[in-house]
């Protein structure tokens, strides 16, 4: 019977899992998985608990805020695949190099669709001494609404994932103002499963992981225009030379994963930018998130 895996939502800094699926990693790691597509980001969680799916991929801000709110929660995470923020500030840049300093006399537009990269910005505002409430912040516009916005000249600076960039590079709207990748190490994405269902299928979720770890090294050794063309089936909206523009930006900054393993420092620097936005009351312990059975497995 199939591993049932259910994605978080469709995103370009998400290829690594469909390529995954594409180029047959799992399948030479002897492991049979059946993806599953989702509606909207976080509605796998509850599946997992229902025992409808067997594991799903997101935000390790999911499994922390369950823990925030119960602590026998039983979610866990396993298996680091986006190691860095792969969000952007984009806009027209003005005479001399854009600062986060120079956010609040901007009119900006921050994500809305997904807490995480709203969180991680007001805590990289909080720490150059930074108030994020003092903003000129549009927060309840979708990133194609706040791209037209920005198009017709009515923001200066917005918040947005690729292929946005790349579009905006394409058409003139704008440029990269600031990488949030420059962060430095931040758990974006991994694994969520329960702890039963790691305990149940730990055979199948290792071999997940080796073929995971495969995955990424052969990401890193091969042309950008090989990984376009293995995941292009599961972006039909984009084109070609975006797709692979797109994904050739998050391979320069690194935002992928090498080794699998929930880096520490990574953890911590996330949950403390949960902690300080408000999103949990607590910070995680990494022990109670990560599943230390499958963590750091190697090829």
């Amino acid at each position: 019977m199939p591993i049932r895996l259910m994605e978080n939502f469709r995103a370009v800094f998400y290829a690594p899992y469909y390529a995954t699926m594409a180029l047959g990693f799992y399948a030479r790691e002897g492991v049979e998985v059946e993806l599953r597509t989702s509606d909207a980001p976080g509605d796998a969680v509850p599946k997992l608990i229902d025992g409808a799916i067997d594991v799903t991929w997101g935000g390790p801000m999911r499994v922390m805020k369950a823990h925030d709110q119960d602590a026998r929660s039983p979610l866990v995470n396993f298996c680091e695949v986006v190691s860095r923020d792969p969000f952007f500030l984009i806009g027209k840049r003005s005479v001399g190099p854009f600062r986060l300093a120079d956010l609040p006399g901007k009119s900006f537009a921050s994500v809305s669709e997904v807490p995480t990269p709203w969180l991680c910005l007001q805590q990289d505002l909080r720490d150059r001494g930074l108030d994020p409430e003092k903003l000129r912040r549009v927060s309840d516009r979708t990133m194609p609404q706040n791209y037209r916005a920005l198009q017709a000249g009515e923001l200066d600076v917005v918040q947005a994932f690729e292929p946005f960039i790349s579009m905006a590079e394409k058409d003139g709207a704008g440029e990269i103002l600031h990488a949030a990748s420059a962060r430095g190490p931040t758990a974006y994405t991994a694994f969520i499963a329960t702890r039963a269902a790691c305990e149940k299928y730990r055979g199948e979720f290792a071999a997940m992981t080796r073929a995971t770890a495969r995955m990424l090294a052969w990401l890193y050794d091969n042309p950008v225009e090989e990984f376009a063309g293995s995941v292009a089936p599961f972006f039909h909206g984009v084109p070609q030379d975006l797709l692979a523009s797109s994904l050739r930006r998050y391979k320069d900054i690194g935002l992928w994963s090498r080794e699998t393993r929930m880096i520490p420092q990574g953890f911590a620097r996330l949950a403390q930018s949960l902690h300080s936005g408000g999103f949990i009351a607590r910070m995680p312990g990494y022990d109670e998130c990560v599943e230390p059975s499958l963590n750091g497995i190697r090829t």
